[in-house]
C-alpha cells in the first residue's frame, strides 16, 4: 500500500467511525442500506401505503353519507341552537340549508351506500372500511392539511410518508421510498404534504412530474455518458464525505444518498413509467384510453407498479375538491376523473395478491357543510363551506377490516353521534397496521421526542381486521 492509498484508507475509516458514532443507523441507511431504521414493534399486516389524497375536501353529504332530512330544510336557515357551536370558514351560522340531489344505493354484502356519482366504488364496497365520523380541529385548508399529514397544525414536522419511511426503511434500491404523484388544477400546500420536517431529508417525498423527466434533470445532458456521470457522482461523493468528516453535518450524508439514488433512478425510472406493456384490458380499467381519466388513472397504475417495486409510501393527490360554488358541476367532474381508476387500483392489487400487504387510504382534509355557500345568490351554482366536525374517509387492504361502515352522524350531518375518529386516531391506526405502536415511533428533536400523532391518538380497533 502506497502513501496515497494509506491516506485514503485512513480517511474512509475515519469517516465510517464518525458516521456511526455520530448518527448511527440513520447514516448507514442514508448511504443505501435497505434494513429498517427502527423496525416494526410487532408483526405488520401492511408493508406499503397508497394514500389517495383528495385535496380540497370532498362533500361527504353528496357522496357517502346520505341525509334525506336535508330536503325538508332546503332553502331555510337552521335554528341558532343547532349551529352556534360550529366553526365556519366563510358562511354565517344563519346560512340556508343546501339539500342534496344525489341518489344513493347500497352495494355488496356490506350494504355500503354510495351516491350515483361514485358508482364504481360499488365494485369494491366489500373491501372497504368506511369511516363516517372523522373530525379535526382545523377549518381552513392549510392547517387541516398539516394536521392530516403531520399530526399537528403548525408547519415544520415530518409528514406521514416520511414517518413510515423512517420507521420501516425502503425495500426499493432504485426508487425513492416515498413518491408523490399529482393531478388537478391546484395544490394548496404543495411541499408541506411531503416534507420530512426535522427528519433527515432522505425521508422526504419525491414528486414526479407529469411531463418531461419525472424528476428534474433526471436525464443526462447531451453528450454525457453513463460512465462520465458515474465518475462525477464518485467525485462528488468523495468531496461530500470529506466535508462530513470535517463538520459532522448530518445533511451531507443525506446528500450522498440522494446523488446515489438519482444515478440508480436514471436506470430504473424509464421502465417504471412505460405503461404501454400493460394489457389493453388493464389500460381500459384504469381509464388510460379516456381523456377524462387518463392523467389520474395513469398515476393510479403507477402507484401499483411502484408498490410492486418496493416503494414504501405512494401519495396520489388530486386537486381540488374545494367546491364553494358549482358543486353539482365540479364535484361530479372530480368524481368522473377519480372513481373509476381508484376502483381499478383496488381490484388490481387484490387480483395480484398485493392488497393484503398494501394499505389504501382515501380522503380529504375535512368535509363540507349541510349549509349552502351561496356566493352568487344563485342556488344553481351554490356550493358548500368547510366542515371539520364530521366527514368521511375510507381505507382498504393491509390490516383493515373489510366491508364495514364505522361512525354515525346526525340527520343533517352537523355533528357526530357514534364512534368519533380524530385525525390522530386514524394515524395511530395506520401505524398499527404497519406494525408500530404510534407512541413509540419517535424522533428526538429540540430536546424532546416527537411522534406523528403529537400527544394524542388512539387506535380505532373497529377498523382492524
Amino acid at each position: 500500500m502506497n502513501e496515497i492509498q494509506f491516506a485514503r484508507a485512513i480517511r474512509r475509516r475515519d469517516f465510517l467511525t464518525k458516521a456511526v458514532g455520530a448518527i448511527g443507523l440513520p447514516a448507514l441507511h442514508s448511504l443505501g442500506a435497505t434494513a429498517p431504521l427502527r423496525g416494526p414493534h410487532f408483526a405488520p399486516k401492511a408493508r406499503n401505503v397508497i394514500f389517495l389524497y383528495m385535496e380540497g375536501a370532498p362533500s361527504q353529504i353528496d357522496l357517502f353519507d346520505p341525509k334525506p332530512e336535508l330536503a325538508r330544510w332546503h332553502g331555510t336557515p337552521l335554528p341558532p341552537s343547532m349551529t352556534q357551536h360550529l366553526k365556519f370558514a366563510f358562511i354565517k351560522p344563519n346560512a340556508k340549508v343546501l339539500g342534496c340531489k344525489r341518489t344513493f344505493a347500497k352495494y355488496g354484502q356490506s350494504g355500503a351506500e354510495f351516491s350515483d356519482w361514485i358508482q364504481p366504488f360499488g365494485d369494491i364496497a366489500d373491501r372497504m372500511c368506511i369511516v363516517r365520523s372523522m373530525h379535526t380541529e382545523a377549518f381552513n385548508h392549510q392547517p387541516a392539511d398539516l394536521i392530516l399529514m403531520t399530526g399537528h397544525m403548525l408547519p415544520g414536522r415530518p409528514t406521514i410518508g416520511s414517518w413510515v419511511l423512517y420507521g420501516l426503511g425502503s425495500e426499493s434500491k432504485d426508487l425513492p421510498g416515498f413518491i408523490v404523484l399529482t393531478t388537478g388544477k391546484s395544490n394548496m400546500s404543495q411541499a408541506a404534504q411531503w416534507t420530512s420536517g426535522f427528519l433527515p431529508s432522505s425521508y422526504q417525498g419525491v414528486p414526479f412530474r407529469r411531463k418531461g423527466d419525472p424528476v428534474l434533470y433526471l436525464s443526462n445532458p447531451h453528450g454525457v455518458s453513463a460512465e462520465e456521470q458515474r465518475a462525477d457522482f464518485d467525485l462528488t461523493a468523495a468531496l461530500n464525505r470529506t466535508h462530513h468528516s470535517e463538520t459532522g453535518d448530518m445533511e451531507t450524508i443525506s446528500r450522498i444518498a440522494s446523488y446515489e439514488m438519482a444515478f440508480r433512478m436514471q436506470m430504473s425510472t424509464p421502465g417504471l413509467l412505460e405503461t404501454s406493456g400493460e394489457s389493453e384490458g388493464m389500460r381500459r380499467a384504469y381509464g388510460l384510453e379516456d381523456e377524462t381519466t387518463r392523467a389520474f388513472g395513469t398515476n393510479c397504475l403507477l402507484a401499483r407498479r411502484m408498490v410492486e417495486r418496493g416503494v414504501r409510501f405512494v401519495m396520489v393527490t388530486h386537486s381540488s375538491w374545494d367546491q364553494h360554488t358549482e358543486l353539482n358541476k365540479d364535484l361530479k367532474k372530480n368524481c368522473d376523473i377519480t372513481a373509476g381508476p381508484v376502483a381499478a387500483l383496488v381490484r388490481d392489487l387484490d387480483q395480484r395478491g398485493l392488497l393484503d400487504s398494501t394499505l389504501i387510504l382515501w380522503g380529504g382534509e375535512f368535509g363540507r357543510t349541510p349549509l349552502g355557500d351561496f356566493r352568487k345568490d344563485d342556488e344553481a351554482v351554490a356550493g358548500r363551506d368547510h366542515h371539520p366536525s364530521c366527514f368521511t374517509m375510507w381505507a382498504a387492504g393491509g390490516g383493515i377490516r373489510p366491508g364495514v361502515t364505522i361512525g354515525k352522524t346526525d340527520d343533517l350531518c352537523m355533528t357526530i353521534e357514534e364512534d368519533p375518529v380524530h385525525i390522530n386516531d386514524l394515524q395511530a391506526t395506520i401505524l398499527r397496521c404497519l406494525g408500530f405502536d404510534h407512541t413509540k415511533l419517535t424522533y428526538r428533536h429540540m430536546s424532546r421526542d416527537f411522534r406523528l400523532t403529537d400527544v394524542r391518538g388512539n387506535v380505532v380497533r373497529k377498523m382492524l381486521a
